[in-house]
């Protein structure tokens, strides 16, 4: 459904799904009632200004009652953002490809509080891009590689690239090493593959690991693929993730503590998936605010980033045929030994 409003200030127009039944007289009483909360005052003002419009970019008023329209878009604000202090750099572009190498702390799209304080809104102003859009995402605290579609006519043949699985991924981590444990022996565990069941629930911050059949343990979540195409509905049985995890490097983080450099390549795409996968080996990734424990919610430490990077990309251009190469220039700060450098901001 194509927004009636054109992008401003590198910032999309909200959509919003307006019930046509219920105890609400207008479609203003609706709003304020689902959002009131955050700014009563400020809704109503948008409506008052004509800045509150249906899909033909008609204004609506405080008195258009409910029923008369099912969607309104409205532009959403952020009063007061505080610039992040770190910087992201592009790597390559060409007519229809963005690559960019993004820092620790900076979301790929607007969040919560963060809009103009976001990746795609930064390079939309930026570069002039209004209809620059992620292919993929990373987490707010993982750097590394993002790729960004410039053309809609284009931007479903590299979305299909990562929906089929044939983007070559590949992470790096650092994560603390249990005390005591015998670097040979940890050697000898790896590489392994990680897999099992991972989903989402909206609204809540952290993954859950969920059980299946044990008739279903020995499927492997990254070969379902080809063949007749399953609705999205359909519930797929068994693990839906899965992570290859390869020891790199062992030594010893900027405070001395025993560490190990892993390297990652997720099969498959659940959110937060290489930080589950870690913490379930009992090598939670350094700094990392959710697994294998949820801390409080507390201030941004710019000095301790989690340690996960995104570091390289792999594919088949399926516009120009070429084989497309990217890597990180960043390195993750608690890396071990010779593998530590100051982190690119």
């Amino acid at each position: 459904m194509k927004s009636p409003l054109p992008v401003r200030n590198g910032v999309n127009a909200t959509r919003l799904r307006i019930p046509l039944q219920g105890p609400w007289a207008t479609v203003h009483d609706f709003v304020l009632e689902k959002f009131g909360h955050i700014d009563a005052a400020g809704i109503t003002q948008r409506f008052h200004h004509g800045e509150v419009v249906d899909i033909d970019g008609r204004p609506l008023s405080t008195e258009t009652p409910l029923g008369d329209v099912e969607f309104l878009w409205y532009y959403r604000n952020v009063p007061l953002e505080t610039p992040l202090p770190v910087t992201e750099e592009v790597l390559f572009e060409d007519e229809h490809l963005l690559v960019v190498d993004k820092p620790h702390f900076l979301p790929t799209t607007p969040a919560g509080r963060y809009v103009q304080q976001s990746l795609l809104v930064r390079l939309r102003n930026r570069l002039q891009l209004p209809d620059l859009v992620p292919i993929h995402r990373l987490d707010r605290g993982t750097a590394g590689l993002v790729l960004f579609s410039k053309q809609p006519e284009t931007r479903s043949a590299y979305q299909l690239l990562f929906e089929r699985r044939e983007v070559a991924k590949q992470y790096q981590c650092v994560s603390a090493l249990p005390a005591g444990i015998d670097r040979a022996e940890l050697s000898s565990r790896f590489p392994l593959t990680v897999s099992n069941r991972i989903e989402k629930t909206k609204g809540v911050v952290v993954s859950q690991l969920m059980p299946y059949e044990v008739k279903d343990s020995g499927r492997r979540p990254h070969d379902r693929r080809g063949g007749k195409r399953r609705r999205s509905t359909e519930v797929i049985p068994g693990a839906n993730a899965s992570s290859r995890v390869e020891l790199e490097a062992t030594g010893t983080s900027r405070a001395g503590t025993p560490v190990g450099l892993f390297r990652l390549s997720p099969h498959t795409g659940k959110t937060h998936q290489l930080r589950i996968h870690m913490a379930l080996l009992g090598l939670g990734i350094l700094h990392d605010r959710f697994y294998p424990d949820l801390w409080d919610d507390a201030p941004d430490d710019f000095g301790a980033p989690l340690q996960l990077l995104a570091q390289r990309l792999e594919f088949t251009d399926p516009i120009s045929g070429r084989i497309r190469e990217f890597t990180s220039a960043r390195k993750l700060v608690e890396a071990p030994a010779e593998g530590r450098t100051a982190d690119r901001r």
